[in-house]
């Protein structure tokens, strides 16, 4: 319920940041970058598992090929309540996991080669319904509202720096100084709409976190698989595109020394396994799960 008020709260925060960046344009401005921003996302929610699964290179399994790993997501979607949805096999090495789909009737699941090789049976059941719990709890609609007004306040902020630099000329100085704030809310609010994104990407992970733990009914078995798998994720390079970072069950760039670590889409994962360990009833030094 914390983690759900929080997703809220944020979405809340990005859609004043929009109303605030029109009111400073005008608001024919604001209608037209919303518009374009509405668009862009109608196409990317109703296919954006095809173009994720495409971009990282999965491949649908039959369930004569898999049938332990379909009986594992069969059993799993039971418990979760949701249609059985489809499975997919990526020929990657590094250790990971993610879901995709605009509702459970269109849900998917895709495991890296990394994944199975690596967890055993009890961990890889707390990471199938991680995914699962991402699909129960729509995490992809959160995730299409939330891009969509972020990109509808970047478009809306670009505009504005255009405005403000080339519209200047000539002006009174009252009215520079008024174009010089609307120079530095179009400069930060893109920053701001990022972080304010990011925080509903980790707010919905800790969400998965326990919805899934309560699916399978073994949150040390999550926890468990989350540590080998970071790990195994500051070992083993990730050859997937940056922009399916948050999709995944763990940052699949967290070996990485890149700026981009200083925006994670994924909580600290001290914390991911602090909260599954009481959740669980056990300390943090637990041991890994067999």
């Amino acid at each position: 319920m914390k983690n759900q008020l929080k997703t809220i709260v944020l979405l809340g925060a990005l859609s004043a940041l929009l109303v605030g960046i029109g009111g400073a344009m005008g608001g024919s401005y604001m209608y037209l970058f919303g518009v374009l921003a509405l668009v862009m996302n109608f196409v990317g929610y109703f296919w954006s598992d095809k173009i994720v699964l495409k971009m990282s290179g999965a491949r649908e399994l039959a369930p004569n090929e898999a049938p332990w790993l379909h009986n594992m997501v069969q059993e799993l979607s039971y418990a979760a309540q949701i249609p059985k949805p489809r499975v997919y096999l990526i020929p990657e090495r590094q250790a990971n996991a993610f879901a995709t789909g605009r509702n459970p009737r269109n849900g998917a699941v895709a495991v890296t080669q990394g994944i199975v090789d690596l967890l055993n049976e009890r961990e890889l059941r707390g990471v199938i319904a991680h995914e699962l719990a991402h699909i129960k709890n729509r995490d992809i609609l959160v995730s299409s509202v939330a891009a969509m007004l972020a990109t509808a306040i970047t478009y809306a902020a670009h505009a504005l720096q255009f405005a403000a630099i080339f519209g200047g000329a000539g002006r009174d100085e009252e009215d520079r100084g008024s174009a010089g704030g609307g120079l530095l809310v179009a400069l930060v609010a893109p920053i701001a709409a990022t972080l304010v994104q990011l925080g509903i990407s980790r707010s919905r992970e800790f969400l998965a976190d326990e919805t899934g733990a309560r699916i399978s009914g073994d949150p040390m078995a999550l926890a468990s698989a989350l540590r080998k798998l970071h790990m195994g994720a500051q070992r083993i390079p990730a050859d997937v595109a940056p922009a399916t970072a948050s999709l995944f069950i763990v940052n699949p760039f967290a070996g990485g020394q890149t700026l981009m670590n200083l925006f994670s889409t994924h909580p600290p994962m001290e914390k991911r396994v602090e909260r599954l360990m009481a959740l669980a009833g056990h300390p943090m030094d637990v041991a890994y799960v067999s």
